[in-house]
């Protein structure tokens, strides 16, 4: 299941039922899971591993020493989950002294070329569409869909759910279950098909836009509007997932 013309290091640990293409290169110090397909050209760099049955395609870069001046070689991994999905050209760089760690979850399709960079924190079932680019510690929760182009800054934090147009710039954290679009970038409503297909009811979906109308559409300012949220709509988790996210935020929430 591995080709002759692939370079295996000794040191890597290999599971079982793994398939390693022409000219990948695998360094020392990596961890291949059960079940995984490494494409022709593909390199898995030291202190990367790689969950089960994971898909990386032909010349995508795993686990490359981060573009970070502060970066001296320290020990540091990139990991990733099970079923996950890395296309062509995909470049992960490992986490700084920052995180000690670049993390990205279970079940995501990241697409060919999307760039992930040093110490970001990915949650599971993303859909990354192609030639994103994610700078240095951003964060990215469950089930969140970012359209192609996507530029994403450094330290921003997308929550759960949200779906962001492709080519936007995003130099703001999105709150969860939101979708963003617009030059600059803005909410513009929250994702009601999303949340349908993955079994939200008509209740919850009632809370979740009732909460976003008192944030955005009532005249108060955030403090205000998270206040008085908590005064007069009941607990529910919807309801605190996203009065949590935006009290958290220290980059703020994208406008309406």
């Amino acid at each position: 299941m591995i080709s002759p013309l692939a370079y295996v290091s000794p040191d890597a640990q290999v599971g079982k039922d793994v398939e390693i293409g022409p000219f990948a290169v695998i360094h020392p110090n990596v961890i291949i899971g059960d079940g995984c397909r490494i494409g022709s050209n593909a390199t898995i760099c030291e202190y990367t591993q790689l969950g089960k049955n994971c898909q990386v395609f032909p010349s995508a870069v795993i686990g490359a020493i981060p573009q970070d001046l502060k970066f001296k070689g320290e020990e540091s991994w990139a990991i990733i989950g099970d079923n996950c999905v890395l296309r062509e050209f995909v470049t992960i760089h490992r986490g700084t002294a920052s995180k000690g760690k670049t993390v990205v979850g279970n079940d995501n399709l990241i697409m060919a070329y999307c760039h992930i960079a040093h110490d970001c924190i990915l949650g599971s079932n993303i859909i990354m569409s192609n030639v994103t680019q994610l700078a240095g510690e951003v964060e990215i929760d469950d089930f969140a869909i970012i359209g192609g182009g996507t530029l994403v800054h450094q330290f921003s934090h997308i929550g759960s759910h949200v779906m962001i147009q492709g080519g936007s710039k995003v130099n703001k954290d999105i709150p969860p279950f939101a979708i963003v679009a617009r030059e600059p970038i803005a909410f513009c409503g929250i994702n009601s098909v999303g949340l349908n297909r993955r079994g939200f009811t008509p209740e919850q979906i009632h809370t979740i836009q009732e909460v976003y109308r008192l944030l955005y559409n009532n005249g108060m300012n955030t403090t205000q509007a998270l206040a008085h949220i908590e005064a007069t709509m009941p607990q529910t988790p919807e309801r605190d997932i996203i009065v949590s996210f935006v009290r958290a935020s220290s980059r703020g929430i994208v406008k309406a």
